[in-house]
């Protein structure tokens, strides 16, 4: 059984993918993913060189100002980015072999038509909580913490296109929730 783990920035879906480790569950972390072939796939290096230009890589080093630069400049330019990195993405999971997959856009980016899963488990915690996340963890304004959960879908459509839901608001006790999710849901 192929699973997603989704969620908006700040509900802890990394929280929730470490405890899935934790009991023994491999998560493919579809931002690591890109990251590593952003830095290790020439072919996907080549297919974004051709439409941001050879200064994209200096000696095989992704200049991350320029690939920013050019994502900004347009939301048209931000989807040719996606059209080229998501494919690569879904396929390096494909041959990961692996069954669990974490994506905080699985919806947003339209990821959820590349992949096969059979089921989506949303991780959600409220607002109030997501923005304190953030903006610890990043060391943001609460504005800009507002401005990148604004960027994505609104959480109540993810959990509505999601099969379940996992609640990590710091009080409900997410470690029992995946048991019972593992156990009584998903037969594991």
């Amino acid at each position: 059984m192929k699973v997603a783990i989704t969620g908006g920035i700040g509900s802890g879906k990394s929280f929730v993918c470490r405890q899935l480790r934790d009991f023994g569950i491999k998560v493919y972390d579809c931002d690591d993913g890109a990251k590593r072939l952003l830095r290790s796939s020439t072919e996907l290096q080549e297919k974004l060189m051709a439409v941001v230009g050879r200064d994209l890589y200096n000696n095989g080093i992704l200049q991350k100002r320029i690939l920013a630069e050019y994502i900004l400049l347009s939301n048209d330019n931000a989807q040719r980015i996606d059209d080229i990195i998501h494919p690569a993405v879904a396929a390096d999971f494909q041959r990961s072999g692996l069954d669990w997959l974490e994506s905080a856009i699985f919806f947003d980016s339209g990821f959820d038509r590349r992949v096969h899963v059979d089921k989506v488990v949303c991780v959600t915690a409220p607002q109030e909580v997501r923005i304190a996340r953030i903006m610890h963890r990043d060391g943001i304004s609460r504005a800009r913490a507002l401005e990148w959960i604004g960027r994505q879908l609104p959480q109540d459509e993810v959990v509505r296109r999601s099969d379940y839901e996992i609640v990590n608001d710091g009080k409900a006790d997410v470690g029992q929730q995946l048991i019972s999710l593992l156990k009584e849901k998903l037969s594991f």
